[in-house]
């Protein structure tokens, strides 16, 4: 039988773990009183692509948004799985009553250290996540606010969403409670407009879903427009203030993008921070290169010698993008720029990791795009 990818839709609230901690005074955040006292956080249509990671469209105080929380966690370390290692149970069980704000801190720095790798600003990042902590603006930090901060700040799409928070393309954080977070509304939850049940799309070959996806996907110079939005998240992403964060699932169904049709990031889980996925894939046991892979993009190669994953990720986020857009692109791409569209997009797409001087020519490709899409629709009202 198969599983709902919403198990939780049957009860009036999904996602009742956080309700139970909170009325016993375990967890607190924004959200908090909204979702278990007024009840003024509702719960509407299921986004889940995963039964484990619950995602529902959602109003919160009369505010449109979309509401995240994990439902079923387990330890994996399994790069077939999740690279955030978490308990079946999110106890909330750190920090512990009488922890310093000083050595909370002391926490965070560490978990940043051993996530981002040792750079010369977390003492920053560490401050701008006790200001995201501090849910009533009371200029502390409760126990409460911690436990739910030292909770979300496990899962890389938080963090990275904390990271990101001034840029265009990451959706904004409206609040917390517990593990659960709920952000900025996204018009449309899929860069085609459509997107499949993930039960289905297993069984729709992608070449099927691409063509049924263009039937429903905005008019070109409006894809060129959203198009434009990712590669600029490619260049937020690309040794960002706090490192390098790699993109391992550039598919359709983790990009949306709003009426104005700016690319919104809908599902971040699998942008991972480069030091961490390093540290955990190298010295993998391999037999072959298809063993060297976390998501469905972040590859790297099986040493023969030693049988054992090497560190270093073939493919940029940059090639993954261009792969994505390809299609999309040069489906009804005006006739005048569409031979030379194809020629960047492929020379893109051949980027790779290892090549020399790959900065300065990921650099070059990247503004050459970016230039011929916006010069072909800057005279027009998608611009």
């Amino acid at each position: 039988m198969a599983r709902s990818l919403c198990p939780g839709a049957r009860l009036r609230k999904p996602c009742c773990l956080q309700c139970d901690k909170y009325k016993t005074g375990v967890i607190d955040g924004p959200a908090c009183n909204s979702l278990c006292v007024t009840e003024t956080l509702y719960f509407g249509k299921c986004l889940s692509t995963k039964p484990s990671n619950q995602m529902y469209l959602g109003i919160w105080d009369n505010l449109p948004g979309v509401v995240k929380c994990q439902m079923e966690q387990k330890l994996h370390l399994d790069f077939g799985t999740e690279l955030e290692p978490r308990k079946e149970i999110v106890l909330f069980d750190k920090p512990t009553r009488g922890t310093t704000v000083q050595k909370f801190k002391e926490m965070v720095y560490s978990l940043f250290k051993a996530k981002l790798g040792d750079q010369g600003n977390l003492s920053e990042l560490v401050n701008l996540i006790l200001t995201v902590a501090d849910g009533d603006k009371d200029g502390q930090v409760s126990l409460g606010e911690a436990k739910s901060a030292w909770a979300l700040l496990q899962l890389n799409e938080f963090l990275l969403m904390v990271i990101l928070q001034d840029k265009e393309h990451t959706p904004k954080l409206m609040g917390f409670c517990g593990d659960l977070y709920v952000t900025e509304s996204v018009d449309h939850a899929s860069l085609y407009g459509l997107s499949l049940p993930w039960a289905m799309e297993r069984f729709v070959p992608s070449g099927l879903s691409s063509s049924m996806g263009q039937l429903f996907a905005p008019a070109w110079p409006r894809k060129a427009k959203i198009a434009i939005g990712l590669l600029e998240f490619v260049e937020d992403v690309f040794h960002g203030p706090y490192g390098n964060f790699l993109m391992c699932d550039t598919s359709a169904r983790t990009l949306g993008y709003n009426s104005r049709y700016d690319l919104k990031m809908l599902d971040m889980r699998k942008i991972v921070p480069e030091t961490n996925l390093k540290e955990l894939i190298k010295d993998r046991h391999c037999e072959s290169d298809l063993d060297c892979v976390y998501g469905t993009d972040c590859r790297t190669s099986c040493d023969q010698s030693t049988m054992k994953c090497t560190s270093e990720v073939i493919q940029p986020n940059l090639a993954k993008a261009c792969q994505l857009l390809k299609d999309y692109l040069l489906h009804g791409a005006p006739s005048e720029i569409r031979e030379e569209l194809e020629k960047q997009l492929y020379s893109c797409i051949a980027l790779k990791v290892t090549a020399h001087q790959m900065e300065m020519e990921h650099s070059l490709i990247l503004n050459n795009l970016k230039t011929l899409l916006w010069k072909k629709i800057s005279y027009t009202n998608d611009s």
